[in-house]
């Protein structure tokens, strides 16, 4: 559980450790601000897209070997990237080092599937959950204690190091893949990738399933492209605006591992309706402070204490269940849901520009669009269930 746990971290830390040092980027390299955001956006792309090769290779080739390459490619990114003097070369290796990460993303869900069954796999999912919560704030902070102490490269000859110590983790302790479907001798190749993309997109369930986790990412994304811009209108000074965005993530670890107490007694159904529920009722909460009048850096924030919780309790049954519906395309699966959740995530965080934010209202109401979106998403789920059943 925990080797599982940190391939599929590794690509969360990758991505954001050197957040810190991208400041400092300009001046090094005599580049605008613009050039230097393309080295993460181009990882995010990397690790977004690749997810769909690693996923489908990975359901045909196995889990095993798929994450090993993906561990050797991010590790080569990296130490290219403590190599780099001109930033086109650093950009390269971001792409690389995204495009590697992106293996433990997609193989991890899928392996999560193929070792761990019924409420335990949901309670692995929480494990999972808490370290994608816990990963980018603590990476953050160690990145920037890095590059003030020891310099922007050293953040990355960290994560080489750290890639090779997970790529013999998995080599050594990772179980082999169990047997596979056999392959039908008439489609071979990308068509075999091709048909299982189209066998999940022709499953209902799984579609709905790809939906909740894409919507509940949008409304997460929203409230980090628009907290800091009521939150700076409320006086909170740039220093301070992350103790207050903190509260959903720390919350949501909470809430993950609550659900590791209470998934065997109430099940993945009633986790992902409880945390539904608690999800609507805090944005309301916020919704109904804003338009009452009380703007204050706490009204938004105490009550998506509740939002927290509820992402924690519905994540990993939503997880769970999108990898487990289909355990032969459980690769492809995971990969779809993946990319999915980053592309929504983006739109998210995107649509909260296009609105004036001088309090909250504006945010909450976008937030409780997608949070409805997901809840409908899921009675919807519940009666292709039932009918399944």
């Amino acid at each position: 559980m925990a080797n599982l746990v940190a391939q599929l971290a590794f690509g969360l830390l990758a991505m954001t450790i050197c957040l810190p040092s991208m400041l400092d980027w300009p001046r090094l390299f005599g580049a605008s601000q613009a050039s230097v955001q393309l080295t993460f956006s181009g990882f995010i792309a990397a690790y977004g897209c690749l997810q769909l090769v690693y996923g489908a290779l990975s359901d045909r080739l196995g889990r095993k070997p798929m994450l090993l390459v993906g561990l050797a490619l991010a590790t080569a990114g990296c130490v290219l990237a403590a190599l780099a003097t001109e930033l086109w070369v650093l950009t390269t290796a971001r792409v690389l080092q995204g495009a590697g990460s992106a293996a433990g993303m997609a193989v991890g869900r899928a392996m999560v599937q193929d070792l761990f069954s019924g409420p335990e796999r949901t309670r692995v999912m929480a494990f999972v959950g808490m370290s994608m919560g816990l990963c980018p704030p603590s990476a953050l902070l160690i990145g920037g204690q890095i590059h003030v102490r020891l310099g922007w490269q050293a953040n990355f000859i960290m994560m080489a190091v750290l890639g090779v110590l997970l790529l013999l983790a998995a080599w050594r302790w990772l179980p082999a893949p169990g047997p596979r479907p056999p392959r039908d001798p008439a489609v071979s190749g990308w068509s075999q990738v091709a048909a299982g993309y189209r066998r999940l997109a022709r499953e209902p369930a799984f579609l709905l399933y790809a939906a909740i986790l894409a919507v509940t990412s949008a409304t997460f994304y929203a409230f980090l492209g628009g907290a800091p811009l009521v939150l700076a209108g409320y006086g909170v000074p740039p220093e301070r605006i992350g103790l207050y965005i903190m509260v959903i993530p720390i919350s949501y670890i909470a809430g993950n591992l609550l659900t590791t107490r209470l998934i065997s007694r109430l099940g993945d159904a009633s986790m992902m309706l409880l945390g539904h529920g608690l999800t609507v009722l805090g944005i309301a909460g916020v919704l109904a402070l804003g338009l009452a009048g009380v703007h204050s850096p706490l009204a938004l924030s105490l009550p998506l204490l509740l939002l927290g919780i509820g992402h924690g309790f519905l994540m990993p049954p939503t997880l769970a269940g999108t990898v487990g519906l289909l355990p032969a395309l459980a690769g492809s699966a995971a990969a779809v849901a993946g990319l999915l959740q980053q592309l929504t995530g983006a739109l998210g965080g995107f649509v909260v520009g296009l609105v004036p934010h001088a309090g909250p209202v504006n945010l909450a109401w976008q937030m409780l669009g997608w949070a409805v979106a997901g809840l409908v998403a899921q009675l919807a789920l519940r009666k292709v269930m039932q009918s399944r059943a």
